[in-house]
Formats: structure tokens, C-alpha cells, sequence
């Protein structure tokens, strides 16, 4: 064997084992398709899909911080604890989350809602007041709405000013018939703990219709308890730059939809100054207070006037200064209101 045929037969030997190598080479294998949160745009902005469903879930909310003032401001205003007051101003701070999930179904839209508030506050006994309050839980399919949630009296006027509802949440059963233009809806409302009876049942009933820039909401309430109950109207219109509202009450005798005053008429002007600043006067008149009173109302009179402005520090980031006095028969004069930041997300 020559030099020449020993060359061939090493190169040949070389390349069936390097045949040989590259065929039983491991091949890594590829990774799994990740599965990245999609955004669903079928319900409006925030939404996105829960992973591995068709359900759509927004998640919001703010931050609130807020000094309020008033006489006996821990009895009065932004007190669930009916705490006794001795002070004429009063500092707390708030933080509110919700979650909001959607999908749609063969009979309309399904919808789980939850919200809570976890606030911290001071009371006088320095023992604390922080606490943390359900706002919202409730299923809605298509118009049928069925948990704990604010009913249509929770609705009011631009600005601070106006008080035109009682208690305005409930556990309740509710459908509302959505025709664009036109609605119209009523409620089963339980009224445990809003009157002198524990087991009391309430019935609301609203209809309203929107026309351009014009709204109008007639909706009455019933205390089947107490066996009275309260109408209210409520007109809102784009005038200039601004909105105009305007609404009335009247009531037979104290009930859980409205006890303050035998009736009541308010209006308000909120003017967009720009997009940044708007400013809100508004004004009240009660009359025939019930003067704590749970079945009459009296003879006294009561009105209340004040403003409100809204300023926008940038996206996300609000202020908010309320100040309102009230004037009341047979009672001393007040100035009340507060001052806010917010930041909602």
C-alpha cells in the first residue's frame, strides 16, 4: 500500500464517522409558544383577556386623599361609623380597586363587578378608624342586574352642592330595558336597617330619554314598610360651555328613598373653563324639614348654596375644592366642604 491510498482510506474513514456524529446529534427542542395577555377591545378601553378564556376583565381605581371641614366633621360627613364628633375638621385617606369582567353570551352580555374601599383614618378615641368597605358585588346578564350595588338614587347633579337621595345602595334585583333613547327599569330593593323596621322591602321604578344634549329621569321609590314613598325629576342639558341640571323631590312622609325635607328643588351649572379647569355653583332649597323625624315632616325650611371646582394637574392626577353653606330655620348657619387629590388609574 502506497502513501497515496493510505491518505484516501484515512479521509474516507473520517468522513463516515463524521457521518455518523451529525446523525445522532441532539436537537434541542423549541420552547412553548408563551401565551401573552391579548387586549379585548369588544367592552372598551383597559380591557384584556383572562389567559386561556374568552372573558374580558378591566381592573381600575384611585388613591384619595382628603381634608374635610364642617362642625363635628367625624358626625357628619365620610363617617360609615356614626362616630361622635368633636372636631370641626378631619383628615383621611382612601384607596378603591375594582374588577370588572365581561363576556359575551347567548343572552347578552354577563358581567361579575366588585369594588372595595380600605380607608384609614383617626377617631377620637385614638383607637383608629381604618376599615375596609365592599362598594359594589354584582352579576349583570343582559338588563337583569341581581347583588349589591347603587341604585338609580345615587344619581345627582354636577358639583357638591345637591343631596337627592337617602340611602342609595342596596342588595337588589333590577332590570332595565336599554333602548338607546329611551330606558326604562325597576328594582326590588331589601331596606334592612334604613328605617324603624328590619325587614323592609322597597320598590324603584325609573324611566328617561336622552335627545341630543338633553337627558330627563323621572324616577319614583316606594317604601312598602313605611308605606310612603318619593318621586324625583331630573333635567340635564349642554348649555354654552358648559352643563345645566336641574331636579325636584317630593316625598309623603320620610321613607328609605328620601327623609330630608317633604320636598326639595336644586340646580347646578358645571362650566368647562378648559379642559384642564371647570367650575360648578350650585344651589338647594328644602322644604318642610323632617327634623329627625321618622314618620313627619315639619314646618321648617332649609337652603343651601356653594361651588365647586375641578382642576386636572395632569393625566391621572385630579384636585377637587368643595365649600357650601347652609342656612336652616331655627338652627345655626354652617360652612362645609373639602378639599381633594386624587389619583386614579
Amino acid at each position: 500500500m502506497n502513501i497515496k491510498s493510505l491518505l484516501l482510506g484515512s479521509a474516507a474513514a473520517l468522513a463516515a464517522v463524521s457521518g455518523a456524529q451529525a446523525a445522532d446529534a441532539i436537537v434541542a427542542a423549541e420552547p412553548e409558544p408563551m401565551e401573552y395577555v391579548r387586549v379585548c377591545d369588544a367592552f372598551g378601553t383597559g380591557y384584556f383577556y383572562i389567559p386561556g378564556t374568552e372573558t374580558c376583565l378591566k381592573i381600575g381605581g384611585f388613591i384619595r386623599v382628603q381634608g374635610s371641614f364642617g362642625r363635628d366633621e367625624v358626625d357628619s360627613r365620610d363617617n360609615p361609623d356614626g362616630l361622635v364628633g368633636i372636631s370641626d375638621w378631619d383628615m383621611f385617606s382612601r384607596a378603591y380597586i375594582s374588577f370588572d369582567a365581561k363576556s359575551d353570551t347567548e343572552y347578552g352580555t354577563l358581567t361579575g363587578f366588585f369594588a372595595a374601599e380600605f380607608n384609614a383614618d383617626n377617631d377620637a378615641t385614638d383607637a383608629g378608624d381604618s376599615f375596609i368597605d365592599v362598594d359594589e358585588a354584582y352579576i349583570q346578564l343582559g338588563g337583569f342586574k341581581a347583588g349589591f350595588f347603587y341604585s338609580w338614587w345615587d344619581k345627582g347633579l354636577n358639583g357638591e352642592t345637591d343631596s337627592l337621595g337617602n340611602v342609595t345602595e342596596f342588595n337588589s334585583l333590577a332590570y332595565l330595558y336599554d333602548g338607546g333613547t329611551f330606558q326604562a327599569g325597576v328594582s326590588v330593593d331589601e331596606l334592612e336597617g334604613t328605617s324603624t323596621k328590619d325587614n323592609g322591602v322597597g320598590v324603584a321604578g325609573i324611566v328617561s330619554a336622552t335627545l341630543g344634549g338633553v337627558s330627563f329621569d323621572l324616577l319614583g321609590g316606594f317604601d312598602t314598610e313605611l308605606e310612603e314613598g318619593a318621586i324625583r325629576a331630573l333635567l340635564s342639558a349642554d348649555l354654552g360651555p358648559g352643563v345645566f341640571q336641574v331636579a325636584g323631590i317630593w316625598a309623603s312622609n320620610p321613607n328609605a328613598y328620601w327623609n330630608r325635607s317633604e320636598w326639595t328643588v336644586a340646580a347646578s351649572y358645571r362650566w368647562n373653563v378648559n379642559d384642564k379647569l371647570a367650575i360648578t355653583p350650585g344651589a338647594q332649597y328644602f322644604g318642610n324639614l323632617s327634623e329627625g323625624s321618622l314618620v313627619d315632616f315639619g314646618s321648617n325650611d332649609a337652603w343651601r348654596v356653594g361651588g365647586t371646582v375641578d382642576y386636572k394637574i395632569t393625566e391621572g392626577l385630579a384636585t377637587r375644592l368643595s365649600v357650601q353653606y347652609e342656612d336652616q330655620d331655627d338652627g345655626d348657619d354652617e360652612v362645609f366642604g373639602f378639599l381633594r387629590l386624587q389619583r386614579d388609574f
